[in-house]
């Protein structure tokens, strides 16, 4: 008997892919890559946390058709940020139940907990969620963590899985889950409440200021994620590095609608869309020196693309953030 788990790399994933291996269902732990997780490259990480808890990994990468389809239009809406979750959850679903025949699984398993998420996963959202993937006849959605909680599934009913060794977890509290992974010897997971950048406040901010000037594509995904972020007055956004790690991350963006500024003392890299004006190119290049290491009333040249600037930072980075997006 093989399942599809659904796998963030968090602890209640974890733990429910365990309690299937466990009973001796194998398992692909799997994990469906929209980009609004961590800001960094996870998948040897998620796959060494997949076969901590004894299944196999794969990962689907669908970040332009979850931009395209579900993102921007959900059927349930949002939660308190631009999180879809409701319908994130049956998107993922509708993938997992896509792959069943390839992977020769019979059943879908989540690590979702009744009560946990205030949007997705109270009882009426699971069920909800089990109508946006198709699942309302077939009822082959296993959540073990709640599952005494909930009505008998396919995989119960027909025997594939033991119902009585399955758990009645509700609610917030995390102490059950934190207590199953001290007996398996688990240390490396994802914090509770970590995960998709779609619940975080800040970026939610960033993606509706993008979005409210410009088109919204996977090539935007990553510069989101890093640096301070600055709409300039002709509409151009620009991205400053706030220390080494985010300098590093910024350089490794790819994405052509935005150009490098080059700094003649040391600083933070930053990017700044390729269709800004000349103002904004001036003042972009003021701001990002503003952030180096530079002395007010001192002319500096600034490369910004292939041009260049010859301009003085601001007396103080309190000027310059009168341009931030978010007022933080």
């Amino acid at each position: 008997m093989r399942a599809i788990s659904l796998f963030s790399g968090g602890l209640d994933s974890m733990l429910a892919v365990k309690l299937m291996t466990d009973q001796g269902i194998d398992v692909t732990a799997l994990h469906v890559h929209i980009g609004f997780g961590s800001t960094g490259d996870v998948s040897e990480q998620l796959r060494r946390r997949a076969e901590m808890a004894g299944a196999d990994f794969r990962m689907v990468d669908v970040r332009e058709d979850y931009i395209q389809n579900i993102l921007f239009d959900p059927v349930y809406g949002y939660g308190k940020n631009f999180n879809p979750c409701i319908d994130c959850h049956g998107y993922m679903f509708k993938i997992a139940r896509a792959l069943m025949p390839e992977e020769g699984a019979s059943f879908l398993v989540t690590g979702e907990v009744v009560g946990q998420r205030p949007m997705s996963q109270r009882p009426d959202a699971l069920r909800q969620v089990s109508k946006l993937a198709g699942d309302n006849e077939d009822r082959l959605i296993l959540r073990p963590l709640s599952a005494k909680l909930l009505e008998p599934t396919k995989p119960e009913i027909e025997g594939w899985v033991d119902r009585e060794k399955l758990l009645d977890i509700n609610g917030r509290s995390r102490e059950r889950q934190l207590k199953m992974a001290a007996e398996y010897g688990w240390e490396d997971y994802e914090s509770p409440g970590g995960g998709c950048l779609l619940t975080d406040p800040a970026f939610s901010a960033k993606l509706r200021d993008f979005i409210a000037h410009e088109e919204f594509g996977v090539e935007d995904i990553d510069l989101l994620k890093h640096g301070r972020h600055f709409r300039l007055p002709d509409g151009a956004k620009l991205v400053v590095g706030r220390h080494k790690e985010d300098n590093e991350a910024l350089l490794r963006v790819v994405n052509p609608d935005y150009l490098p500024i080059r700094l003649p003392v040391t600083g933070p890299y930053s990017l700044l869309y390729r269709g800004a004006s000349e103002a904004d190119r001036r003042l972009a290049a003021r701001i990002a020196l503003t952030y180096g290491k530079s002395r007010p009333g001192e002319l500096y040249e600034v490369k910004v693309g292939d041009g260049s600037y010859e301009v003085e930072p601001f007396e103080s980075k309190a000027e310059a953030q009168r341009y931030f997006v978010l007022k933080l």
